[in-house]
């Protein structure tokens, strides 16, 4: 989510560029039943006009009566625009410009390209995208709409915050910070948070994305470094419990979260 906000940063800068060219080599990258000629006939001749975030999805809306692109990263996609990097550090990828990991460019006049790498192909390219599907956004999500979120759930705390279509935009590292943080076990009950609990986990969650969103992304939180075999909190020196929730690698202290 942090990385996809600094994505959308560095495509907005290439609003307005008259778009001359698509290249989709990746037919498995298209989703919705897309072909690469049906997004080049989309976008060539059109620009971009406005850039959105939804969670992990980056959304570029098209001049006159043309689709909105949607584009997902994973955890190895990074964007480029016009040769530079948009991120410079991402944990699980690669900043090597390997030709054959470049599964989506938009060409522009004059010269110049967005284009997307993802050597684990995990990311998409959509055209008009369900924007229903998701959830509200993390980043802007109120203390009630986040009540409603986890509220009645049985569901694990952490695979709740997790999912998409619930709320948009936590992925794994962020969501165990924001847990580690706010003191709270990701296995228990989404929905037995008390008031207090669910209030502190909100004021967290905007904490925990602003700090870690101006140190540079998901991969720079307090508990990253101790996330493996023998790690301790740094809060309070206990091993840390190493556990599968979710279907995702689980760090979290078994003292102060609860």
């Amino acid at each position: 989510m942090l990385e996809v906000e600094t994505y959308r940063r560095a495509a907005a800068a290439s609003l307005g560029r008259e778009i001359v060219g698509v290249e989709a080599p990746d037919a498995w990258f298209l989703k919705g039943g897309i072909t690469a000629d049906d997004v080049a006939h989309a976008l060539v001749g059109r620009a971009f006009v406005a850039d959105r975030r939804r969670g992990k999805l980056l959304l570029l809306d098209t001049s006159g009566d043309g689709p909105t692109l949607g584009l997902r990263f994973g955890m190895t996609g990074v964007l480029e625009l016009d040769g530079v990097d948009a991120v410079d550090d991402l944990q699980y990828a690669s900043h090597r410009k390997d030709p054959a990991w470049e599964r989506f460019v938009v060409h522009y006049a004059g010269g110049g390209a967005l284009r997307l790498r993802d050597p684990r192909r995990l990311g998409g390219v959509e055209l008009d995208p369900d924007e229903g599907r998701l959830g509200p956004d993390a980043a802007s999500v109120g203390a009630a709409e986040l009540g409603r979120v986890l509220g009645g759930s049985e569901a694990p705390l952490k695979a709740r915050l997790m999912d998409q279509s619930r709320l948009a935009g936590l992925g794994n590292l962020l969501t165990d910070e924001l847990l580690w943080r706010s003191g709270l076990d990701p296995a228990r009950p989404a929905g037995s948070l008390q008031p207090a609990e669910l209030r502190r986990l909100h004021r967290h969650l905007r904490r925990t994305l602003d700090e870690l969103g101006a140190r540079g992304g998901s991969h720079t939180g307090d508990l990253q470094d101790a996330r493996r075999h023998g790690g301790v909190c740094p809060r309070d020196g206990a091993l840390l419990d190493r556990r599968t929730i979710g279907g995702r690698t689980t760090y979290s202290c078994p003292l102060h979260q609860r």
